[in-house]
Order: structure tokens, then C-alpha cells, then sequence
């Protein structure tokens, strides 16, 4: 995955969420615990973080940096810091060798962080949707890119439901919902 992925995927979230900035965004996200404005507030965070390992690429550890968004920030402009977050990511993407290892839980390639990044944004993007009362299903191509990166395991079928059920969203085809899961982003 790059940084064409990640852009495709911000692009996506933004447009879908951008027709429901004047809904109240303090609902809960999904089946999180979190409103869907904080995890907007997540993706963002996550997706700069992921920018700052690629630039400064410690070898354990994630940089002590944090993103903060003022509280009465509205979900307009948390969407315009989703989209500043996604271009440095990828920026960073575009600039990154690929033999370039950052920390992730392990050495991760470029390759690994637009993965991480592209799946904070489907499956965040689907968790708000959910709280704003939307039906909403990430794209399949980027599904299936990010599952076969993170979750090499994961069973067949629809990616957009085989995602979400990888990351504990939904049921399928039987199996229970996922209280828990690790992605596979380091290489071995």
C-alpha cells in the first residue's frame, strides 16, 4: 500500500462525513466507547503518528507526541485535520525509501504504515457513521489491500465485511464477533 491509498481513503471518509457535520457528533461511535467526534479526533492523531515514525523512524517506541484538538473544535474543521493528518502521512509515504523501518509493535516498512493508516480510516470512518445513524461501508478495493497487509489470516470473502469483523465490528458468516486482534504490520 502508499501514499495514493491513503489519500483515496481520507478523500473517501471526508466525503462521506462531510454531508453529516451538522449532526451531533457527541453520539457514540459505533459499538465504541468513544463519541464519534473523539474518534475523529483518533484517526487524526493515529495518522500523524504514523507520519512522525516514517520521518523520524525510531527503531522501539512510539515519538512521545501527541495530537490535540481544542474540545469545542466542530466536526467541519476535525475533518480538516483529518485531511492536514492523511497528506502528512502521505508525504511521508512519497519520501520514504522503501527499505526505510520505523517502529510498529517491530520493524515496519512504508508499506505497513499506509496500511495502518488506511484501516484507522475504514473502520473509524465506518464506527462514526454507525453513531450518526448512516448505513456505510468502507471501500472494497482498500478492504481488501489493508486485509491482505494486516490480517494475512483472515478468512474469505466480502473484504468490507471480512474487515470489519477482523477488527471486531460485525459478525460473519457464522463466527462470533472479535473482542480482540493484532494487525500485522512488521515485517518478519
Amino acid at each position: 500500500m502508499d501514499s495514493g491509498d491513503v489519500e483515496e481513503a481520507v478523500t473517501e471518509m471526508v466525503r462521506v462525513l462531510g454531508a453529516l457535520v451538522d449532526r451531533d457528533w457527541q453520539h457514540r461511535a459505533g459499538s465504541l466507547d468513544w463519541s464519534c467526534w473523539t474518534t475523529a479526533v483518533h484517526v487524526a492523531h493515529d495518522l500523524l503518528a504514523y507520519a512522525a515514525q516514517l520521518a523520524a523512524c525510531p527503531a522501539t517506541g512510539y515519538l512521545p507526541i501527541d495530537l490535540v484538538v481544542r474540545p469545542a473544535t466542530p466536526p467541519a474543521q476535525v475533518l480538516q485535520v483529518i485531511t492536514a493528518c492523511g497528506g502528512l502521512l502521505s508525504s511521508a509515504l512519497t519520501t520514504a525509501a522503501p527499505t526505510l523501518r520505523a517502529w510498529h509493535w517491530g520493524p515496519t516498512d512504508p508499506g505497513g504504515f499506509a496500511a495502518l493508516g488506511v484501516n484507522e480510516v475504514l473502520v473509524h470512518g465506518y464506527d462514526i457513521t454507525q453513531g450518526l445513524g448512516i448505513r456505510w461501508l468502507p471501500p472494497m478495493r482498500l478492504c481488501a489491500a489493508v486485509l491482505a497487509r494486516l490480517f494475512p489470516d483472515a478468512p474469505t470473502g466480502d473484504p468490507r465485511r471480512v474487515l470489519l469483523w477482523s477488527t471486531g465490528r460485525v459478525e460473519l458468516d457464522g463466527r462470533p464477533r472479535r473482542t480482540s486482534w493484532i494487525v500485522k504490520a512488521a515485517l518478519d
